[in-house]
């Protein structure tokens, strides 16, 4: 039977280890059989490894230390291959929380990029939920389907990736007021809205993922055209580090700070009318030319030329392949060693 790499404990022949060695560069491998580091400062037997804790330190070939420990979540998002921009870490975790994730959930996500955000959500519904992520680009979707096959070690049978347009396949997907949440990470989320409605169940969360304040003002204007959600609610997150060594405590020269606003809305019963909310009368009306100005280029946002893309496929390929046959020999010699 294969086994998936494990998340704690010992570590075993097919698990994912990040190694810290020398002027704190860092590695990540898979552990196989026989396999080996091999970098300038000298050669690290993958064996050395297989059944030390989480958190040890080896020694190479040449006495250099690693320190060894199993990749976090957010370590395996940030040097995975990309095929898309990634949805980062501190954007994640606000959108499980704002968007209310729970164990056995179902979810819709548009676009699935290069599945970081698929990898946090997958994490969040649990072997109870299900995740329905569309992608417009099959590119796209194929490195997504192998950095969540390298992360896991398999295909999580919750996660299911439909190539197409939302708009387009949602109703052929789920059931009318069937989907507890939907998470749109796309250019022009508010044509999607109408259909996300007709998905949501009463009480649901849609949330928007958007780059912009122009995309902000006109997806939280048609969230209140349509009178079928609860007054948006908008946020952006900002994380700055800081440097704390002795009494020199400072914050961090650079920071992450904008990389997305989110947009979130609660779906309305049928029938319901929420409180009239008094506000200033502001522009709320957009011509073709206002949409021309959010376009990715107009953003800012560098498009990915195809040649690239198809080698960021191979690589994403390629790991997820390494860990099939980490696994698959891991659970070879198991079998041998029952028999």
């Amino acid at each position: 039977m294969s086994e998936t790499p494990h998340l704690s404990g010992p570590f075993r022949v097919g698990d994912r280890v990040q190694l810290t060695g020398p002027k704190g560069r860092m590695h990540t491998i898979t552990l196989r059989e026989a396999g080996e580091l091999h970098t300038h400062n000298g050669v690290l037997k993958h064996e050395l490894l297989v059944g030390q804790p989480d958190g040890s330190v080896v020694t190479n070939s040449a006495g250099h230390d690693y320190l060894a420990v199993r990749p976090l979540l957010r370590d395996f998002v940030m040097s995975m291959p990309r095929g898309a921009a990634i949805v980062y870490p501190k954007d994640a975790a606000q959108i499980l929380a704002q968007a209310d994730i729970f164990p056995g959930a179902t979810v819709v996500e548009a676009g699935v990029g290069s599945g970081a955000l698929s990898l946090w959500l997958l994490r969040a519904i649990g072997p109870a939920g299900r995740l329905l992520s569309f992608e417009r680009r099959e590119e796209f979707a194929e490195v997504a389907r192998a950095n969540v096959e390298t992360f896991h070690g398999e295909a999580p049978a919750t996660w299911e990736v439909v190539v197409g347009d939302l708009v387009q396949s949602l109703p052929d997907a789920v059931e009318p007021a069937s989907v507890d949440r939907v998470v749109l990470d796309m250019l022009a989320p508010w044509e999607c809205i109408d259909a996300v409605a007709d998905a949501l169940t009463p009480g649901g969360v849609v949330l928007c993922y958007i780059a912009t304040a122009t995309q902000l003002s006109r997806v939280a204007e048609y969230i209140r055209a349509t009178g079928l959600f609860t007054e948006p609610d908008a946020s952006e997150t900002m994380v700055r580090g800081w440097h704390v060594e002795g009494l020199a405590v400072r914050p961090d020269h650079r920071m992450v700070a904008h990389t997305g606003f989110l947009i979130t809305a609660r779906r309305l019963a049928p029938g319901a009318i929420p409180p009239e909310v008094k506000r200033r009368a502001s522009k709320s009306s957009y011509g073709d030319d206002d949409v021309e100005l959010w376009t990715p280029g107009a953003v800012g946002d560098r498009e990915i030329t195809d040649k690239n893309l198809r080698k960021r496929v191979r690589e994403a390929q390629k790991s997820a392949e390494g860990v099939r046959q980490s696994v698959a020999g891991a659970a070879s010699e198991d079998t041998g060693s029952t028999a």
